[in-house]
Parts: C-alpha cells; structure tokens; sequence
C-alpha cells in the first residue's frame, strides 16, 4: 500500500510518499506560494489546495489527478458589508480549514475561514455559500482574533455517520455545533477556561481559544482540545469538557491529533506558553495519553533534544487512518514521521519552509 503526506508550507505544498519502507518528496506545486490548507477528499481522491497570497488574495486550486495538474476555482466570498456594520471587514483574509462531506453527501465541502465566517459547497467546490446562520449570530461579534487580528475557524469535525452535525472550533470564539447541517448553532465550550482573561470572565464560552479541535472518526461524539489555557476533553455525552492537568512538560501547546478509532487515544505537542512559543527545555517531544487523559507518555526518541526552537502550529501534528503513522511538521522546516504510534520518529526532511499543516491522504 502506498502511503501519501501533504505538507502545506510558506513556499508551496509538498507531497511524500512512503515506498519500500522509505519516504519520497516529490516536486512541490505552487513553489514560492503561501498554502494555508490542503485536503485530499476521501471520497473521490480529488486534491483542494487554498493559497494565501497577501496583496493578490485567497486562491483555492483543485486536482483530479493526485497533483498532476490543477484547475482555479472561485473562492468563498463574503457579500458586501451594510454600512455601519460592526466587526471584522466582510472580506476574505485565509482559508484557515477544509473539510469534505460525508459519503452520503457527494459534493458537499466546508470552508473555514478568517475572519469568522464558514463556508459550504455543494458542487465540489465550484461554488461557495456563507452560512448565514452562524455569521449573523450576535456572539459572533464578541469573538476576537487569536493569532490573528481578526478571529477564525480552524477546525472542522463532520460527523461521519451524520453529516448535518458539524462542530467548530474558533479562535477565540470557542466550540460551536449545529445538529441540522448549519440552520441553527449553539455554543458547547462550556467548561473550558480562558486563563488570559479576567477571573470573573474566565469561563466564558464565547471568548474561549481552542488552538485546535479534533475528534475519533470512531467516536466522533468525544472530542479533544489543545487550548490556550491547557488541555481540555469531552467524553461522549458529557455536558461540558474537563480540563486535564496531567500531560508532563507543559499543557499549553497549538496542535492535537486523535486516534482513528480509538477515542481515549490522543497526540500533543507541548510548548512554552505565550510570548516564549518554543519546545520547553530546546527539547522537541510529543506527548500520548491511551486511556483519556489520566496518564500520558512523553515520546523523545528520534526528535531533537537539544537546541530545538521548533514550533508545531495547530495543524502541524496528523495521525494516518490506521492510527499507526503519525506526522509532525515545524516552523523551522523540520518533517518527522513515526510508524509506531508516536513510541519512535525519524527526520524525512529538515529543510522545508515554515510548515503551516500536515495531513495524511487516507
């Protein structure tokens, strides 16, 4: 079986390819360019690239043929702001997530963007529709950016066997679900905590910052969370998330992958918090939890642990869908792939641009 890897860096989108127990890189396409996120759509192979070209905007390319050629499609576009409209401006900055349909739902794309707005296709991307229903909410305009001036969607979790249940999550915005494919939304971060605000505003839900939401395809119901302020989980039908305060090194970090199948089982990066935003120690490690949070396991061997300045973003950490392969890529340019889970990692490059996502082509 071959295995593929997509790496969206500053300077283009790279593909790997694991033959013969080695990993390949190939060509890059749109060298010299800004890819802000890529998918591979697991229902018909096609490949989505979104480019973030500064002064010349959002491009969004799609491929039939793996990355052989590539066709420009329009991107999401905001309509015209009314006037006096309070907010962000209505206009485009970065596709910051793309996630496809269900098998059930051939077509259907979801696109989150910055500043805030989420975007669906129907057509394959052909054309893109604002979901009004979550744009128009009033909390909309008490989230604020994180990271960013202005706020964003970064993560998208489409429930495999339903695909009108769809959650968000938002920096700062925090986590947002819809039952009936986007028609109505309701903030579900409570529990969560914003250690950068005020005591008495700490347990808002609405200016929460999840660097990262991810979810088991196995269990979609139990959710994972890499926050500003820690780690937080919320098992199957739990009302609100628990905080975890037992991952050794640190528990503040961007990026979060979660087992295919088994929804206990979790990956995080650690890092220095705030201002700092390098690995503790210049030591690069991953930490794994198997049983929910209540232990975890720190991972070294074959990462760097010495003068490592490293920085993994929220999409820098991919698990593959056997939960055996696992990728993790920084803004140093440095790529390492682990075939065991985590327990063992080799450098397949350390040279790359800054690498904004990695994903496996399941």
């Amino acid at each position: 079986m071959t295995l593929r890897l997509r790496v969206a860096t500053r300077k283009g989108l790279f593909t790997l390819t694991h033959r013969s127990g080695k990993w390949q890189i190939g060509e890059p396409a749109f060298l010299g360019d800004p890819v802000s996120m890529m998918l591979d759509d697991p229902r018909d192979g096609t490949l989505y690239a979104a480019l973030n070209l500064g002064h010349f905007g959002v491009k969004l390319h799609r491929s039939r043929d793996a990355g052989g050629t590539w066709e420009e499609l329009e991107a999401p576009t905001y309509p015209t702001q009314p006037e006096g409209a309070a907010g962000p401006p209505w206009k485009l900055v970065q596709i910051w997530s793309l996630e496809a349909g269900t098998t059930s739902e051939p077509g259907v794309l979801w696109a989150g963007t910055i500043p805030g707005g989420l975007f669906r296709s129907d057509d394959h991307g052909k054309t893109w529709q604002l979901n009004r229903p979550l744009w128009d909410c009033p909390d909309r305009l008490g989230w604020f950016g994180g990271g960013y001036d202005a706020p964003g969607i970064h993560s998208i979790i489409v429930d495999p066997r339903n695909g009108k249940r769809v959650a968000l999550g938002i920096s700062c915005g925090g986590v947002w679900q819809t039952e009936d494919g986007g028609g109505t939304w309701r903030n579900v971060a409570r529990g969560m905590r914003a250690g950068f605000m005020p005591p008495e505003q700490a347990g808002d839900p609405n200016i929460q910052d999840p660097h990262r939401v991810v979810a088991s395809p196995g269990e979609p119901d139990t959710l994972w969370s890499q926050h500003h302020s820690g780690i937080f989980h919320r098992p199957a039908g739990a009302p609100e998330w628990n905080e975890i305060t037992t991952a050794p090194i640190s528990n503040f970090g961007f990026a979060v992958a979660s087992h295919p199948t088994d929804p206990k089982t979790a990956w995080f990066v650690p890092a220095m918090s705030d201002q700092k935003r390098v690995p503790v120690g210049g030591r690069l490690v991953v930490n794994r939890t198997r049983d929910g949070g209540r232990t975890f396991e720190t991972l070294a061997k074959g990462l760097p642990q010495h003068a490592c300045y490293d920085l993994v973003y929220r999409h820098g950490l991919d698990v593959d869908g056997t939960g055996r392969w696992l990728a993790v890529g920084s803004t140093s340019g440095g790529l390492w792939l682990s075939g065991d889970q985590g327990d063992s990692w080799e450098s397949v490059a350390g040279n790359l641009p800054p690498v904004y996502a990695v994903r496996f082509a399941n």
